[in-house]
């Protein structure tokens, strides 16, 4: 029998850690686009993140690794993790809002469930996964002010493209397990995959957007750029990879649940936002769903059911 993996408190800490980061994208994204095309704006944060990132494993004292295979391996995580869904959510964001496009990203976690079953030997698709995806994705439902699902019929293709993102996401979790296989250090993957990802869209963005042409960016965009490049990318990648390596990668999509927490929070404590009652809601039914996912809380209270009392318990009480 395959032991399922657990998330520890250094993994939950790292988690919530990466939803802010993450969370933070969807604000940034919805800057750049106002006066940058997709590809030309994936392209940006892209380069800007591996160099940060090379800069960084030099200063350390490490390097990239050489083997054919591995950077065939980076090649196919930047595609899945990085090319494919950067671009169809900035472009999905070009139609809809960041909150549409929030709550379609959190479907990650059932197409990462769903995946992860169907590919992989020790993340089994359970019961109580299964509910705690369910309510998860039910409290960034009711998390999302109705107002933003009120043109769900319309840009159909904008949403459409979003959910890819979701599910290329998801592929990406389970395709990513094989770095720690390799050898290869959450630090050298995350700079490795994103290298590669730039190397496959900058050439693209070039001959499709001719970003020469375009009117210069305002200050305002090149710090969303920097935002979204260090921080949103270049840093939670390293946090992704970490995550990746000890808690899976259906444990690891649980980050998309936790993304609308963490803005609604950050803009509640930084802005001044007042946060309605079906908010707090929302975040009950979030915190219910990763419970259940992920199961100890829930197996150690029918491991106390099952027990039976102590004998020597009751010696020496009155009855």
């Amino acid at each position: 029998m395959v032991e399922q993996r657990r998330m520890g408190l250094t993994e939950w800490g790292l988690l919530m850690a990466l939803s802010v980061l993450w969370g933070g994208s969807f604000f940034f994204n919805g800057v750049i686009v106002r006066q940058l095309p997709p590809l030309t704006a994936v392209a940006l944060r892209l380069v800007l993140a591996a160099l940060v990132l090379v800069l960084l494993i030099r200063a350390i004292g490490l390097s990239l690794p050489r083997e054919r295979r591995v950077w065939t391996a980076f090649f196919g995580m930047g595609l899945l993790n990085n090319v494919v869904p950067f671009s169809l959510i900035v472009w999905g964001q070009t139609q809809i809002t960041s909150s549409l496009a929030a709550i379609l990203n959190a479907t990650t976690p059932l197409f990462a469930a769903i995946v992860a079953h169907v590919l992989t030997a020790d993340e089994k698709l359970t019961r109580h996964k299964l509910v705690g995806i369910m309510a998860g994705f039910a409290g960034v439902a009711i998390m999302i002010s109705p107002s933003a699902l009120s043109g769900l019929g319309d840009r159909a293709l904008a949403q459409f493209a979003v959910l890819g993102a979701a599910l290329s996401y998801a592929l990406a979790g389970v395709f990513g397990r094989r770095f720690k296989a390799m050898g290869v250090a959450p630090l050298q993957t995350a700079t490795g995959q994103i290298t590669a990802s730039a190397v496959m869209l900058v050439p693209v963005a070039l001959l499709v957007d001719r970003p020469w042409t375009l009117p210069g960016p305002s200050l305002s965009v090149w710090a969303a750029v920097a935002g979204v490049a260090l921080l949103s990318t270049a840093l939670a990648y390293v946090l992704f990879f970490r995550i990746l390596a000890t808690a899976g990668a259906s444990h690891l999509m649980l980050v998309t649940f936790l993304i609308p927490v963490s803005t609604m929070l950050l803009g509640w404590l930084w802005l001044g936002e007042f946060l309605e009652a079906r908010q707090f809601v929302g975040m009950a039914l979030i915190a219910a769903g990763l419970v259940a996912i992920d199961g100890r809380l829930l197996a150690a209270l029918k491991s106390r059911r099952r027990t039976p009392p102590d004998p020597d318990h009751f010696i020496g009480q009155d009855i």
